[in-house]
C-alpha cells in the first residue's frame, strides 16, 4: 500500500488563497450551462503534484464533479475513500477512477465510476462539460467532468472502495478564503497543497486542486 510521508492535517498553513468568492448568480444551473457553453479564456493552476508522478506514462481516468441541485443551491457530492486502497485511502474524493478500453471518453468513464462507486443512475446526471486534465502524483492524468444531478436519487456506496458520501455547499468551496496553502517540506521534496476542511472533512490534493480550476473557471471573465 503506497503511504503518505506526512500527515498533511499536521502540516502548518502557509497562506490563505485569500480571493473574492464566486458571485452567487454565478453557481445558478443556467449560469453554470452557459459558462460551459462557451467558455472564457483562462489559465487553470499548476499542481505541484504533477512534477512529482511515479509513472511515466500517466494513467488516464476521470471523475466526475456532481453538483447536486438542492433548494438552498448546488451542493458538491464528495465520497471517502476506504482506508485499505493502494492511492488516496481515506482521502476525500470525487467519484471516479481510471478509464478502460471499452469506455467512450473520459464522460462515459466517470459515468460508469460513479454509478460503480455510488450508484448514481445516469438518468439523474447532467453533464456540463469537462476541465482540463489534472496530473496526479500517484500517475494519474484525470478529466474532471462536471455535471448537474437532479434530486430525488438514491445511492449505494460500494463498501470496498467509499466509506462515506457526503455534500459540501459549492458556495463555500467556491470562496478563497476557504482555500488553505499547505507547505509539506520533507527530505528530498518541497511540496504545496491545497486544502479546504470543512465540517471535519479534510478536502486536500487532487480533490482540492481540481476545485482551485474550477473556482478559476467560473471567476474568469
Amino acid at each position: 500500500m503506497a503511504k503518505l510521508a506526512f500527515d498533511p492535517q499536521q502540516l502548518p498553513i502557509e497562506a490563505i488563497a485569500g480571493e473574492a468568492a464566486v458571485a452567487l448568480e454565478r453557481l445558478a444551473p443556467d449560469w453554470l450551462r452557459a459558462r460551459f457553453a462557451q467558455p472564457p479564456e483562462w489559465t487553470p493552476e499548476a499542481a505541484d503534484e504533477a512534477q512529482m508522478s511515479r509513472k511515466a506514462q500517466p494513467t488516464p481516468a476521470a471523475v466526475l464533479i456532481p453538483l447536486v441541485a438542492r433548494e438552498d443551491g448546488l451542493h458538491v457530492l464528495l465520497t471517502q475513500r476506504t482506508a485499505h486502497l493502494t492511492d488516496h485511502a481515506g482521502q476525500i474524493s470525487f467519484p471516479g477512477g481510471r478509464a478502460e478500453d471499452f469506455d467512450d471518453g473520459p464522460v462515459d468513464t466517470a459515468l460508469r465510476e460513479s454509478e460503480e462507486e455510488i450508484g448514481l443512475a445516469r438518468s439523474h446526471v447532467d453533464v456540463l462539460g469537462t476541465l482540463p486534465v489534472y496530473y496526479t502524483g500517484t500517475g494519474y492524468a484525470v478529466t474532471p467532468v462536471v455535471a448537474l444531478v437532479h434530486p430525488p436519487f438514491e445511492l449505494t456506496a460500494d463498501p470496498h472502495e467509499v466509506a462515506e458520501i457526503f455534500e459540501v455547499p459549492l458556495s463555500f468551496l467556491m470562496d478563497g478564503l476557504n482555500h488553505q496553502r499547505i507547505l509539506a517540506e520533507l527530505a528530498d521534496i518541497r511540496r504545496r497543497f491545497y486544502a479546504m476542511p470543512y465540517q471535519g472533512y479534510y478536502i486536500w490534493g487532487a480533490t482540492a486542486g481540481m476545485l482551485r480550476n474550477l473556482f478559476h473557471f467560473l471567476r474568469a471573465e
